[in-house]
């Protein structure tokens, strides 16, 4: 009787604190989509037009080229590296193209192509100095910032070139109502997760992150990796570049100023670790959503510019205390 009274009492508890942990584990382990879906709940509260179809579709469209980036900056973040050239090698990339298409009169899909080849060439050159040059990622990319941003001014003259018609495209919508660079972010995040996931490339990634001593001793070509990561980076700023430059209708020498950071900040708010080994392609996604529901929610709610600022700061802060949380955890 005694035995059965101490079992009554003890079954519970065990169970209450064994789903207390749980509920912790699956908060932690989905930060991200919690706090979209709070944020969406409570801008629905708060305006009137946040849920409208329009709107939800120009959340989309803002966060496509932020997204974009953010995927090829996850390639980094999870083999513990760091990428802050990505807003200049996209609006180099485009000022290539336009370039090249407007102005020297070359075929279109060449241009293009000489385009994505400059922003490969460009993370290929950071990921040199890092595996060959033994410069840390933040310098060498940092240098590359400056080199990819002074060299679309050179190319411009710091002037804004008309994009060619046929690209332009990429800004409008399909059907009237679908917005093309949603459709190019979607395709990206596809091949994110499909690289990440089913690739050997995607898997010496997390290795390199996770301990990169370990990955070389296992036979992993570190210095090659990172060469594939970085051109991986620069590929995917060069697609956002276009993308951008579509929805203006020319490729501006300034473009994409600061929109580094929202890539990284994005990829952290998305789950990703700064210290390597962790990181998805969904959680990306929703890093990069909520920057631009965030965005779109407060200039709904006539929130000043300089404060919508400071609650991204205090996003991107909560986020990375959530990492350090999640891997105590």
């Amino acid at each position: 009787m005694a035995t059965d009274t101490l079992k009554s009492s003890t079954g519970p508890g065990k169970g209450g604190d064994g789903n207390a942990a749980h509920l912790r584990r699956m908060l932690l382990n989905n930060g991200a989509l919690s706090a979209l879906v709070v944020l969406v709940v409570a801008l629905s509260l708060l305006s009137g037009d946040f849920l409208t179809t329009q709107n939800l579709l120009n959340v989309g469209v803002q966060a496509a080229v932020t997204a974009i980036l953010a995927f090829g900056v996850t390639f980094v973040i999870v083999s513990a590296g760091i990428d802050l050239s990505v807003g200049s090698v996209a609006a180099l990339s485009a000022t290539v193209l336009a370039w090249t298409a407007t102005n020297e009169g070359v075929p279109v899909w060449i241009a293009v192509l000489l385009s994505i080849a400059t922003g490969i060439a460009c993370g290929l050159v950071s990921g040199a100095l890092i595996s060959f040059g033994k410069l840390p990622p933040f310098i060498a990319t940092l240098a590359m910032l400056s080199i990819g941003r002074g060299l679309s001014l050179v190319i411009s003259q710091g002037s804004p070139i008309a994009f060619p018609d046929s690209i332009s495209h990429l800004g409008d919508t399909l059907g009237g109502w679908l917005p093309v660079p949603v459709l190019v972010m979607i395709a990206m995040g596809v091949v994110t997760a499909v690289i990440l996931g089913r690739t050997y490339v995607g898997r010496t990634m997390y290795a390199i992150g996770g301990n990169e001593e370990a990955a070389r001793l296992s036979g992993i070509r570190v210095k090659r990796q990172k060469l594939i990561i970085y051109g991986l980076s620069g590929l995917f700023a060069a697609v956002a570049g276009i993308v951008l430059a579509s929805r203006l209708a020319s490729a501006q020498p300034q473009a994409a100023d600061g929109y580094e950071l929202d890539a990284i900040a994005a990829v952290v708010i998305g789950g990703a670790s700064l210290s390597g080994g962790v990181g998805k392609a969904s959680g990306t996604f929703i890093g990069a959503l909520i920057l631009a529901v965030l965005r779109n929610g407060l200039n709904l709610l006539s929130v000043s510019s300089f404060w919508q600022q400071v609650v991204i700061g205090v996003v991107i802060a909560l986020a990375v205390l959530l990492d350090t949380l999640r891997r105590r955890a």
